[in-house]
């Protein structure tokens, strides 16, 4: 455990759970430990006392923590709340949970990480209001003193009635597009109504003046009950408001908050951006979405998700693509594609993390946390949970709001966490991928579970397992290693419960790692697989794997004329062109499957084989295919690899320029026995005409 001397406080919860004094006491060696029943009530002068000395104190409750950070403020100490009763003594082997609460302790007192970088959001009240003209400007009447309001009207409603004092903008049409953020929101639309809004001086005139009442207070036209006798043009003279011919149509606006009211949101994704509400037609969640949006006007920082690393990104190479998982997973558009890389959007990332979960080169990096540091966590957690005493622990992640709700509502109203389970809170479990679940496998871990409660999409958390999976299975471990536990709401706390507790627990146990996950998602990825297959019970030299995995060969066939179009493209370097021959090499270690050789082959001779080999080859460089030297048959100079000039003597063949022999000869001699090959013809007087006699 962490050598620091801050007192560590625990409370019972008025003898709710079980907490065994002595061997804790004896498992935090030289810290203060500190016992209470009802350190909230009438136990809360110890806290008193060490704040009021200005030390930092753990202290394990979590219910209590804005009670207790409060008064470490008043006083000048600081509390580090975190959970002991709902994650471990709440459940019917709450009596056997010591190893799970020192594990829990030794990951608590571990010291804070780095601050992450962040990037600002600043939006001020600029608020444009869409939707049906009634419930648009209804809205728009009660906020315009809170926000600068402007509406835009995408439907009529002719009993609805335009402000009779020109408070705020209205405009009316079609909703185009909208992109952007909170604080840049950019909006087009078509106008369709042939009475300008802002021309418009709400005299009634043209409503009076139309014999079918196509014109309603809300100045839209209807245009099938309109018949087109342009009388309502004809009164409008002198504002010039209405023109049925107008070509201009195209209207756009910067905001920085929108309330988007219809019934189909302009935006359709798992995840809205920031600043914009998209409530429907429910007037409850109309309300609580513009409480909402009261929020977010202001200067915010926010973290920067995700780390790209350009270099070793797959993503493109010479205008031909390769691996766009990141694009295809990101649920905010955050990541768009940026020539051979990708760019990522950090003030519309909002940190799911599925973007590094599905990276097969580790180019995308979760920073929130880091990988190093929550891997430093798994490590801390099976470490101190293995010297307590405690066996064959199941690590269960899961997100910090989601969550955490359903495990407390488990703890709460079921049988809580069995005692061997472990859960490891992190911003979002879709950033957990293979690396840190085979990671804790190979640390000691007998299953990894995954509650997948605030998951924007656990289809690519399911690949994830699926591959790794495989890999445990082919290595001859027995049993289901790896879970995910699909519940969204807390009231899915009784299928959380079914999930853990009808879980077989593996009966065989190995040697755990001793090794620490580190920054680079693939040298993660190699110290579990080499643990894993060091302890394996059935070790063997390759597993196959399913499409889309990280690891695989390269397969080159005949057709290869060893242009070396692949080695070009390779992101990673495991294609490579020999230096001193016409030779294709391949380091399968370094492949990630991008596709992106076999995109740029010309000859369509390259093929991927999803593997994972781990034969000694994989780690050195393997010839996929290699040729004789073609040589000019006039001076012998070499002129290139064998298979293209034989495959560029094949398809001119049949060209015109070279139907004579003489021709089709030349195309075997370098280029310098070309030319005089071609001024020796040329002298001769049977040759005819000469090339200087060309005027063109």
């Amino acid at each position: 455990m962490s050598s620091s001397r801050n007192p560590l406080h625990l409370c019972s919860c008025n003898n709710t759970l079980a907490l065994d004094r002595d061997a804790l006491s004896a498992q935090c060696g030289s810290r203060p430990v500190h016992f209470h029943t009802a350190l909230c009530r009438g136990e809360i002068g110890a806290l008193e006392t060490e704040f009021t000395a200005r030390a930092q104190v753990y202290i394990g409750c979590t219910q209590e923590s804005s009670l207790f950070g409060e008064l470490a403020s008043e006083l000048g100490g600081g509390a580090s709340c975190f959970n002991l009763r709902e994650t471990a003594g709440w459940s019917t082997e709450g009596a056997n949970a010591n190893p799970k609460i020192a594990a829990l302790i030794a990951a608590a007192t571990l010291p804070e990480p780095d601050p992450v970088a962040a990037v600002t959001l600043s939006a001020g009240n600029n608020l444009l209001i869409v939707g049906e003209a009634g419930v648009a400007l209804g809205w728009a009447e009660r906020l315009a003193g809170r926000f600068e309001v402007s509406v835009l009207i995408t439907q009529q409603s002719p009993d609805a009635e335009l402000p009779h004092a020109r408070a705020y903008p209205v405009w009316s049409g079609e909703a185009a597009a909208i992109s952007g953020r909170l604080g840049a929101f950019q909006v087009s639309w078509q106008q369709q109504n042939p009475i300008d809004l802002d021309l418009c001086v709400r005299c009634n005139a043209c409503i009076r003046a139309c014999p079918e009442g196509a014109i309603g207070y809300d100045y839209q036209v209807d245009s099938a009950r309109c018949s087109a006798h342009r009388a309502c043009v004809a009164v409008c003279e002198v504002p010039a408001a209405i023109d049925f011919e107008r070509r201009d149509t195209v209207r756009s606006g910067s905001f920085d908050l929108v309330l988007d009211l219809g019934a189909t949101p302009m935006l359709q994704g798992f995840t809205l951006p920031q600043g914009y509400a998209a409530p429907g037609r429910d007037p409850l969640e109309q309300a609580l979405a513009v409480q909402a949006l009261g929020d977010w006007v202001g200067e915010f920082d926010k973290p920067r998700y995700v780390a790209l690393d350009p270099r070793i990104c797959a993503h493109s190479r010479s205008r031909k693509q390769g691996c766009s998982n990141c694009i295809e997973v990101c649920s905010t558009r955050a990541i768009t594609s940026a020539g051979d890389t990708v760019a990522v959007d950090p003030y519309l990332c909002q940190g799911c993390g599925a973007c590094t979960s599905v990276c097969p080169s580790g180019a995308m990096a979760f920073q929130y946390p880091r990988s190093e540091d929550i891997g430093l966590r798994i490590k801390t957690l099976l470490s101190a949970h293995r010297e307590a005493g405690g066996g064959t622990p199941t690590l269960l992640f899961h997100s910090l709001e989601a969550g955490r709700a359903l495990i407390d509502r488990l703890a709460r109203r079921g049988k809580g966490l069995p005692a061997n389970v472990i859960p490891l809170e992190t911003w979002s479990v879709d950033a957990v991928g293979l690396d840190l679940m085979l990671a804790s496998i190979a640390l000691g871990a007998a299953r990894v579970g995954v509650l997948t409660a605030g998951s924007h999409d656990p289809g690519p958390l399911a690949g994830q397992a699926r591959h790794g999976a495989t890999i445990l299975a082919g290595l001859g471990y027995a049993g289901e290693r790896l879970r995910l536990i699909e519940c969204s709401e807390p009231g899915d706390w009784r299928a959380l419960e079914d999930a853990l507790w009808n879980w077989p627990v593996p009966a065989d146990t190995f040697r755990p790692a001793s090794f620490r996950p580190v920054a680079r998602k693939r040298e993660t990825l190699d110290l579990a697989l080499r643990h894993l297959l060091a302890v394996a019970p059935a070790p063997v030299v390759e597993i196959a794997l399913g499409q889309g995995a990280p690891f695989g060969r390269v397969e080159v066939s005949d057709a290869c004329t060893l242009c070396m179009a692949c080695v070009g493209v390779c992101p990673a370097s495991a294609l490579s062109a020999a230096a001193d021959a016409y030779r294709l090499g391949f380091l399968e270690k370094n492949c990630v499957q991008c596709r992106l050789c076999e995109a740029a082959c010309p000859e369509r001779a390259i093929s991927l084989q999803p593997r994972l080999s781990f034969a000694d080859t994989v780690r050195r460089s393997v010839t996929l295919r290699e040729a004789e030297v073609f040589n000019c048959q006039h001076c012998g100079k070499p002129m290139g690899a064998r298979p293209v000039i034989e495959a560029m003597l094949a398809k001119l063949a049949g060209h015109s320029m070279f139907a004579a022999d003489s021709a089709r000869q030349r195309l075997s001699m370098c280029a310098d026995c070309r030319v005089i090959d071609m001024m020796k013809t040329e002298l001769k007087p049977e040759a005819g005409l000469k090339a200087w006699d060309l005027n063109e």
